[in-house]
């Protein structure tokens, strides 16, 4: 049992380690997205469970939902996609989301906030 736990927390201490080594590219933008990708470590890629990957042995992940990306160690501000695979290069995950991202959503935010009437007190 105790070599159970030790190599579980090898496993999880090499996953920390992958993490902190995740390059997050800068920004760039077309008119319409702002872009950015990821570039995973090769031996963090490996650790991926399977069912990430497309079924046609490709060795290619699918795309990701957030909650997937972000299981694996992704960390990016809200609203980013996952919207490519570079076949050439698997552990590279192409990311966008709409320009001026969060403009839109500090406006929507105080247009909500706006629209809320404070309680009346009796």
């Amino acid at each position: 049992m105790a070599a159970k736990d030790a190599k579980a927390q090898e496993v999880a201490r090499k996953l920390e380690e992958y993490i902190e080594k995740i390059h997050y590219s800068e920004r760039y933008s077309d008119d319409e997205y702002e872009y950015r990708h990821v570039i995973l470590p090769k031996p963090l890629f490996k650790m991926i469970p399977k069912q990430f990957f497309n079924n046609d042995n490709s060795g290619t992940l699918r795309l990701l939902t957030e909650e997937e990306w972000r299981g694996i160690g992704i960390t990016q501000s809200l609203g980013w996609e996952h919207y490519e695979v570079h076949a050439p290069e698997p552990h590279v995950l192409l990311f966008r989301r709409p320009k001026n991202y969060d403009q839109i959503q500090a406006a929507m935010n105080g247009r909500n906030a706006a629209g809320k009437q404070p309680a009346k007190r009796k």
